[in-house]
């Protein structure tokens, strides 16, 4: 057999060119031999079954076809769409669409669910490999593959809605499935929580073994101001104004995924609006602090040597400082997550959050600062100070039951009660 095509286990009759990626169907009737090229296996397994010789004309006719090309519309997509998306998402949509680069040359109106289902046992199977878990780190921990099907909904609802596409898209819907989500679980994730709330008294443990003052400042200003460690990175001196005790977080660093290096700064926070900052003593300190050792030319708060911080220096910084500390966090983020639920607690409501995080979602401030946990703490030991006020569970009480569990008139037999 050449080399070009390679035989599929379980699947007599058909092999795969490994050049197009199309399946050829073998079939023989009365001592003739018949073939037929196809896109998928289902349509290759549909034809061996079916075919009987007479129809062999009509079934093997190219059809036009009425819709572009998975590719074509992605190439489409990023030409018009992406400019208005910022440069960290396009780079993580172009890494997900990657999973799909097999199936790019077939029509929309060729990707059935049936497509999608023989793609995603095709993956899993690699996913699950020796081979792909030898790649070593970043390759071995995938457990789901919802992020690959979620941007190929991403591109396909671009695509109804673009008048490039609206005639030839107005009656497509969607291949993907519930079942594919299904089909794509490999593992489960991390069955440990992370922590990400830190109390005050953590917070402040973890303030005391930071070794450097310029990254010390850094999480004490990202606590008290409840920000993405990005906002307070890239505050900028004319946005802050002391007399008015005043600080708009308005800029935000944006760090390159790979190299974790400062590439540029986004003229506005994740909600696409800045947000004010009252500026109280402890954040004085800081900002006149900082403000001394200005460099000429360079508006950052932070900086080192008069250059924007990098998010792997940040890192190292953080970690060293809460692995000695020996608290639980890790990251940037629990800095947030703890003012929040903080102000929660302090504030009393979910205004006093979005005031403080500037969430403009209240689902997303509930999430921050939960507080179920302490909540379901302090109620159950008032209802236990309440009992005993009320007389009902002294030492008398506690002493009878003690007697009563070890009794065996209080256990009743399962062959008496039948």
């Amino acid at each position: 057999m050449s080399k070009t095509f390679k035989t599929l286990p379980k699947q007599p009759g058909i092999r795969k060119n490994t050049l197009s990626g199309t399946y050829q169907a073998i079939k023989k009737i009365k001592g003739k031999q018949y073939t037929a090229t196809f896109d998928t296996v289902r349509e290759a397994q549909y034809w061996r079954a079916t075919f009987n010789g007479v129809e062999e004309k009509k079934l093997t006719e190219e059809i036009p076809k009425t819709t572009s090309t998975l590719r074509h519309v992605w190439e489409r997509m990023k030409a018009l769409h992406f400019p208005s998306v910022e440069l960290s998402t396009q780079r993580i949509w172009e890494r997900r669409f990657k999973f799909w680069d097999e199936i790019t040359h077939m029509h929309i109106e060729d990707i059935t669910p049936a497509v999608i289902s023989q793609l995603i046992e095709e993956r899993k199977a690699f996913y699950m490999s020796e081979e792909y878990k030898a790649r070593g780190a970043g390759c071995s921990g995938r457990c789901t593959m919802n992020n690959e099907l979620n941007i190929f909904n991403t591109v396909f609802n671009w695509y109804k809605e673009e008048e490039e596409f609206l005639v030839e898209s107005q009656n497509r819907v969607t291949p993907i499935r519930r079942r594919h989500r299904e089909a794509g679980y490999i593992r489960e994730g991390s069955v440990k929580p992370e922590v990400k709330r830190i109390t005050p008294e953590q917070a402040f443990k973890f303030f005391a073994h930071m070794q450097s003052s310029v990254y010390k400042d850094l999480a004490v200003m990202q606590y008290f101001c409840a920000a993405r460690i990005g906002e307070v990175a890239g505050i900028q001196i004319s946005n802050i104004y002391l007399e008015q005790d005043l600080l708009m977080i308005r800029e935000v660093v944006s760090w390159c995924n790979a190299s974790k290096m400062f590439e540029y700064l986004k003229p506005y926070p994740k909600n696409q609006e800045p947000r004010a900052v009252f500026i109280h003593g402890l954040l004085r300190e800081i900002i006149e602090r900082r403000l001394k050792m200005r460099k000429p030319g360079c508006d950052f708060l932070f900086h080192v040597d008069g250059k924007p911080l990098n998010f792997c220096n940040i890192q190292v910084h953080y970690r060293r400082a809460q692995r000695e500390a020996g608290i639980p966090q890790r990251g940037t983020h629990c800095l947030r997550h703890g003012m929040a639920t903080l102000a929660r607690k302090v504030g009393g409501s979910l205004d006093a959050v979005m005031a403080m995080t500037g969430h403009k979602d209240i689902k997303l401030a509930d999430h921050y600062s939960k507080i179920d946990d302490q909540v379901q703490k302090d109620t159950s030991l008032k209802v236990v100070e309440h009992i005993r006020s009320l007389g009902l569970f002294g030492e008398s009480t506690r002493s009878q039951l003690k007697d009563d569990l070890e009794s065996n008139e209080t256990v009743v037999s399962l062959r008496l009660v039948k």
